[in-house]
């Protein structure tokens, strides 16, 4: 994982590092002046999509609650792409070994 200062923005190729899945479930969030639950649209690894139409900017930072494998999980991260009114790209900072684990079991990457 590449290091990155919050308000820092990647280029597309820097984007996403691992694979992603389709998997569907509740975030809390809070991030910048927006607080909220939306919908992952896909997950991995190194990251998630969400559906929101919460007012975000590239390399703005994210704090993120959500409940996998039924167990609820904090992860922090970064916002790596915005489709304003549509959805944000996450990258995940800070992912601790066993939130990683958690992850990979749900989504079958192991």
């Amino acid at each position: 994982m590449l290091p990155i200062e919050p308000n820092e923005a990647l280029s597309p190729s820097e984007r996403r590092q691992s694979d992603r899945k389709k998997l569907i479930v509740d975030v809390k969030f809070e991030g910048g002046d927006a607080t909220g639950i939306a919908n992952t649209r896909d997950i991995g690894v190194g990251g998630l999509y969400m559906t929101t139409n919460a007012r975000f900017e590239n390399g703005m930072a994210i704090a993120m609650h959500l409940t996998v494998g039924g167990r609820e999980i904090a992860l922090d991260g970064v916002i790596t792409y915005v489709d304003s009114g549509q959805g944000i790209g996450v990258r995940f900072q800070g992912l601790s070994d066993e939130n990683s684990e958690i992850l990979k079991r749900e989504l079958e990457l192991e």
